[in-house]
């Protein structure tokens, strides 16, 4: 089980005594704790690769991707030809986004060592500028990358799916009143989110 982050006791607790959802499914779930992916263009790289194909699909493109870069990093994608991508099973619209995301890391639009002084929106905004990834697959990154506390991402399906199983009577939020739902849980949406996802899903989420 990977190790849980610094706040995460302190915040199943607040919920816990908050609301009594959260607190029947923190004491359901145990397993529950937020792992960390690799580093930042592993983790960006893998979610541009994975985006509207099956599980299966992606895991099968990626280890050919992983087996062709030799090293996926950013020096090494942006070297590589987009025929080469390609070969792997990449669509030509996600060879262009990997290698705008290459691009963003070489020439440092993106650097990950001054993420720890921005917040949330800054960091967002950063990675929606690299093609290909929207504010979604910027928020599972702050979740599953940065481990960051307070995400509620309103475009989740899973999120909206789970909110109404446990508070709407089975009524899906708009994204209104599913933000406006959110601030119950601040600032702990993070670990909110992570227990809603859960009651849903059998295994332990991850990204």
């Amino acid at each position: 089980m990977p190790r849980a982050p610094a706040y995460w006791h302190t915040a199943c607790a607040e919920l816990a005594a908050a609301d009594p959802v959260m607190a029947t499914l923190i004491a359901r779930y145990p397993d529950c704790v937020l792992g960390t992916r690799s580093d930042p263009f592993h983790t960006l790289a893998r979610a541009i690769v994975g985006q509207q194909i099956s599980v299966k699909a992606a895991d099968s493109i990626w280890a050919r991707f992983e087996q062709c870069a030799e090293s996926v990093v950013p020096d090494r994608i942006a070297a590589l030809e987009a025929e080469t991508l390609a070969a792997c099973g990449l669509s030509r619209r996600k060879v262009e986004y990997l290698q705008d995301l290459a691009g963003h890391f070489l020439d440092g639009r993106i650097q990950p060592t001054r993420w720890k002084k921005q917040d949330d929106e800054t960091v967002i905004a950063e990675l929606i500028d690299v093609r290909g990834i929207g504010r979604w697959t910027a928020e599972m990154f702050l979740i599953f990358n940065l481990r960051r506390p307070d995400v509620w991402p309103v475009d989740d399906i899973g999120l909206q799916k789970a909110v109404a199983l446990h508070y709407l009577e089975g009524e899906r939020p708009g994204l209104a009143a599913l933000r406006a739902h959110g601030l119950r849980h601040a600032p702990w949406r993070t670990v909110a989110t992570w227990y809603l996802w859960r009651s849903l899903d059998p295994v332990v989420v991850q990204y």
